[in-house]
């Protein structure tokens, strides 16, 4: 298999475009998941702009399938004082596949200060069944996840929820902001847990607010981040779901939003 950061370390530019091979141990079907796109497209902005201060938010359109050799081309919208706007397209044979927009700023002084989103109650990580057991699809093989409440996949459920503990298996994922941006996106839809029998998914767009990147950087790379997303709609083929991601000691790391086409 290739690893995380070895697929990140390949990266190549070609004067404003960047280059990356995605093989068939992450893909899931016959495309890339989510989050390793919406991670090149990170990536790619890093290594073309210069100084960046953190990311804040993210928006990704997963407008098509990509696999096999693809092509990042991030453009600057703006740079202020204190922030970075950035546009990002990843290209797959020839073909539009992820739109991607970053929003980047730098942290000033404030006297204001709320937090609104603890972290569940979970069992510990290790303790429960190992979640990705079939290492299908294939780019589960890359990283380990435990149960942690919600309900089982395709179990009729009537309250769609996954909630996991969850890692890279490469020590080095998640030495990197990509490396967070993918983990982020690595459970199933919530709605599958709704499914009589398994049916195709596929992400649509991504909306990502990065709440403490440096939190999940600088801890040590066997740590654990505990995954909760939430169907809030669920009709027409569609879920809208709720994500969030947290260090296990509570600090909040990542909020999402997504909506996923159920093909059932």
């Amino acid at each position: 298999m290739t690893s995380f950061s070895a697929l990140l370390d390949a990266i190549r530019a070609a004067g404003n475009t960047y280059h990356a091979d995605i093989p068939e141990d992450w893909l899931q079907g016959r495309t890339s998941f989510g989050g390793l796109t919406a991670a090149l497209c990170v990536a790619a902005a890093e290594r073309a702009l210069p100084d960046l201060p953190p990311l804040r938010s993210a928006q990704f359109t997963f407008v098509g399938s990509a696999g096999g050799v693809v092509e990042m081309t991030p453009r600057l919208l703006r740079r202020g004082k204190s922030s970075v706007f950035a546009a990002v397209e990843l290209h797959a044979q020839g073909l539009l596949a992820t739109h991607a927009i970053l929003s980047f700023g730098a942290a000033r002084e404030s006297k204001y200060s709320y937090r609104g989103r603890p972290m569940p109650k979970a069992p510990l990580p290790g303790t429960t069944a190992a979640f990705f057991r079939s290492g299908k699809p294939k780019f589960t093989q890359h990283f380990e996840a435990f149960a942690a409440g919600g309900q089982k996949l395709v179990s009729s459920a009537e309250t769609p929820e996954i909630v996991l503990w969850l890692r890279h298996r490469d020590p080095s994922g998640m030495t990197s902001l990509p490396g967070l941006i993918a983990l982020g996106d690595t459970p199933p839809a919530a709605a599958y847990t709704m499914l009589s029998a398994p049916v195709p998914a596929s992400s649509i767009t991504w909306s990502v607010e990065i709440i403490d990147a440096a939190a999940a950087l600088r801890a040590p790379s066997d740590a654990w981040y505990l995954h909760r997303s939430a169907g809030e709609d669920v009709r027409e083929g569609y879920s809208v779901q709720d994500m969030a991601l947290w260090a296990q000691d509570g600090t909040l790391i990542m909020l999402a939003r997504q909506t996923v086409a159920i093909f059932g």
